[in-house]
């Protein structure tokens, strides 16, 4: 039996000091899977808290025959998905950055532009994904920041496997379709090795 799996067996049996492993070993996952569905710091630390409290609340009804992690992120998924359909417009996170304390600048950082850029991108992604149906968001977080199987997908969509890459196909072409939209508007041309999505 692997740490995880006692871990489990021993929260399900009431311990309190297994269950905060297992969060500790997750949170990261759970935050991230979070944050790209709902956007925004705020309400992804929102979500990873409830769904760290429906796991706890209902730890006793998983099944150990499942992968935990699937299990987990099924349930962050759907709390994100609820939440997603609950709201009645989107917010975008405009401010990302925490205070900044002034520090040496140390000289294997990478240089601020470049730093920018990536950032300047990531936000922009992460508004396309908003722009997104919540069960295809979720079906490409999951694939590409939580490296989930389609198969694990499925499991944690209750979906079946072709509706799976079928959800992925048409999220990659739609994410696709919106930065090209807009890398013509703004007049300037994705390079030939760039990807339109990732």
């Amino acid at each position: 039996m692997n740490d995880e799996m006692a871990w489990i067996v021993q929260a399900q049996n009431g311990s309190d000091e297994a269950y905060t492993n297992l969060v500790e070993a997750y949170q990261t996952r759970v935050y991230n899977l979070c944050y790209r569905m709902l956007g925004e710091p705020e309400a992804a630390e929102d979500a990873a808290q409830e769904t760290f409290l429906k796991i706890y609340q209902n730890l006793a009804r998983y099944d150990r025959s499942r992968p935990f992690a699937t299990w987990l992120l099924a349930i962050a998924a759907h709390h994100c998905i609820d939440c997603l359909r609950r709201r009645r417009f989107t917010i975008f996170s405009i401010d990302e950055d925490d205070e900044a304390q002034m520090e040496l600048p140390d000289r294997a950082a990478p240089d601020p532009e470049t730093e920018t850029v990536r950032r300047q991108e990531q936000a922009h992604l992460q508004q396309l994904l908003q722009s997104l149906n919540p069960t295809d968001r979720a079906a490409l977080v999951l694939r590409y920041w939580q490296d989930c199987s389609e198969i694990e997908i499925a499991q944690a969509l209750s979906l079946t496997v072709p509706a799976v890459k079928s959800r992925l196909h048409r999220a990659r072409r739609e994410l696709a379709k919106l930065w090209e939209e807009e890398a013509s508007c703004a007049g300037t041309e994705r390079r030939p090795h760039e990807s339109p999505a990732f």
